[in-house]
């Protein structure tokens, strides 16, 4: 596995080869950040290793809001991850176009780039992990990018507290998903 890198988190912009970049599309929220995992010569970093540790690196007070989030937005008939074994779907995650995996759907997977969200009847949103040849050639550069776009004005609504903790639970998800890739 890679090495932990020591470089920190970055905001930076939507990478221009990013399948979400590529649509044109107008979106009513955007952000990305970056961090750079160090590897040692002849190691690689599979999207798919990328896409699991998202999944399971985020730490506890992330998935505490997530559940409270879940709790509240059921009541409004918006879609939740569900109650199943995480685990299970874990096991079972296969990181393809279709596959599932509590609130977060695969659209899109190729090479570099997994491309996660969910469409609702407020807003629809996309993950990026988006994976690229860092500035020194060797290293990886991980973007994690994030779109949104909203229906109504329950999405809007809905996106005001949300933004709030986005702006801290993704920098907090990318060092984790760095930390996790290199144990």
């Amino acid at each position: 596995m890679p090495a932990l890198s020591t470089s920190t988190i970055h905001k930076t912009s939507l990478p221009s080869a990013s399948v979400l970049h590529a649509t044109d599309q107008q979106y009513d929220y955007a952000d990305s950040y970056s961090s750079v995992i160090e590897l040692s010569p002849g190691q690689t970093v599979p999207i798919e290793d990328v896409a699991k540790a998202f999944f399971t690196s985020g730490p506890k007070w992330v998935e505490d809001l997530f559940a409270l989030r879940n709790r509240i937005v059921g009541w409004l008939g918006l879609k939740t991850g569900g109650a199943a074994n995480r685990q299970k779907l874990l096991d079972n995650f296969t990181c393809e176009a279709g596959a599932k995996l509590g609130l977060f759907k695969v659209f899109t997977k190729n090479e570099q780039e997994v491309i996660l969200g969910e469409d609702d009847k407020h807003l629809n949103f996309r993950v990026s992990l988006f994976m690229r040849e860092a500035s020194n050639q060797r290293d990886r550069e991980l973007i994690i990018s994030t779109v949104v776009i909203f229906h109504n004005w329950l999405g809007r609504l809905y996106f005001l507290p949300v933004k709030q903790f986005h702006r801290m639970i993704v920098p907090a998800m990318l060092k984790g998903v760095v930390q996790q890739l290199h144990r």
